[in-house]
């Protein structure tokens, strides 16, 4: 397996495509959108770069920049946490050892967030530019997804699991009516298809944990405890808490072989 496909094994984030747009504020200001369908990219190769190594991240780190990413921090100001927290490593007269997960710019990175909101850190300009994906990779995604969505609740029935096959049944009608929609009008506004799709995420990660068994719920919690390891110390109860359930809903859905509904894995 070369390193491409063992990337995408360890989290399939292949989007690496610049969106940048206009929308107007309450005060009828116009400010740029999130550079949002390239978040998790530019933050792997920031992490790389100031790590000096192309080491793949693990699903734990994934999970980390994904619940960075739903608490609303800024790209920018991550960028500039994991930068912060590698020139404060190799100051370190001593170093027992080396960066060896994302957790341990956790720090540095809520700091960098701080002050963006208060308006101390800069930001660079962005340009707009056209929609990253066709009206026909939209379409096609989702009906993509509507039909993986139908093959769980099949696993699931065959599991035993009668109430999660229903819910997951359910669901697939949604998808395929999002399919069915005029292209132009999907494509019109995708910030609003992907909180369309995030809503429907939660709601099916919801079903997957109620449906969990005690067992697996625990092999999955010691797969985040082993994986935190001495970086717990840099997150505050509520980082972590998050980092959890991205990292549930992930294991969870991977064992359904249901695919992430967003955008971003297209």
């Amino acid at each position: 397996m070369d390193a491409e496909r063992s990337r995408r094994a360890a989290a399939p984030f292949p989007v690496r495509r610049k969106y940048n747009r206009q929308r107007t504020t309450d005060n009828g200001q116009r400010t740029t959108v999130e550079n949002y369908f390239n978040y998790f990219t530019e933050i792997e190769e920031c992490y790389q770069r100031c790590r000096g190594t192309r080491t793949l991240l693990s699903p734990l780190d994934w999970a980390l920049i994904e619940s960075w990413k739903d608490a609303g921090l800024p790209l920018e100001a991550v960028l500039i946490g994991i930068a912060r927290a590698f020139e404060k490593y190799k100051a370190r007269q001593r170093k027992y050892r080396t960066v060896n997960a994302l957790a341990y710019c956790t720090q540095e990175v809520m700091r960098a967030a701080e002050e963006a909101q208060a308006g101390q850190a800069q930001s660079v300009p962005r340009k707009d530019s056209p929609p990253p994906f066709t009206a026909e990779e939209v379409v096609r995604f989702l009906g993509g997804c509507a039909q993986s969505v139908e093959a769980a609740s099949r696993m699931a029935r065959q599991e035993g699991q009668q109430v999660l096959a229903d819910d997951l049944a359910a669901m697939e009608p949604e998808l395929l009516a999002l399919a069915a929609e005029d292209p132009a009008k999907l494509l019109s506004d995708l910030e609003e298809l992907e909180i369309h799709l995030t809503a429907l995420e939660e709601k099916m990660a919801a079903s997957l944990i109620r449906a969990a068994s005690v067992e697996r719920m625990a092999g999955i919690q010691e797969q985040v405890e082993r994986g935190l390891g001495p970086y717990r110390r840099k997150m505050t109860g509520p980082q972590i808490g998050s980092l959890e359930r991205q990292f549930r809903k992930r294991c969870l859905m991977e064992h359904y072989e249901i695919p992430r509904l967003s955008l971003f894995y297209m």
